[in-house]
């Protein structure tokens, strides 16, 4: 069983979550077209993007990250991110099924994205 969510940034598709009968932990696959950008966010806990296909750039904090196939990177909870694919990009995505997102400059977080929970 599996579940799609379409943003305006990417679509995700959910194989494991709490809602779907796992405990804690999520596995979603994230295919964005090319030049789509996320939003800058943070998420509280460490998610691990593995590419699956295309190349994406992460920036976690200061830092840029390249994301291609065959690759994967952990995204540590607590520091602010932006994934912007630079093609057509896949990934797939291990979190926390608790997992909560903010926005900077917003006060309250957004709670946990669909995908996840």
């Amino acid at each position: 069983m599996y579940r799609r969510t379409e943003t305006p940034n990417a679509v995700m598709t959910t194989y494991a979550s709490p809602t779907q009968g796992s405990r804690e932990l999520s596995v979603w696959r994230v295919e964005m077209k090319a030049d789509a950008q996320g939003p800058v966010h943070v998420m509280d806990s460490e998610q691990v993007w593995t590419g699956l296909s295309g190349q994406a750039t992460i920036t976690v904090g200061a830092e840029q990250v390249e994301l291609t196939a065959g690759e994967a990177v952990v995204l540590p909870g607590g520091v602010e991110r932006q994934v912007t694919a630079t093609g057509e990009f896949t990934a797939m995505v291990a979190g926390y099924g608790h997992a909560k997102v903010s926005v900077p400059g917003e006060d309250a977080d957004r709670g946990t994205p669909p995908w996840i929970s």
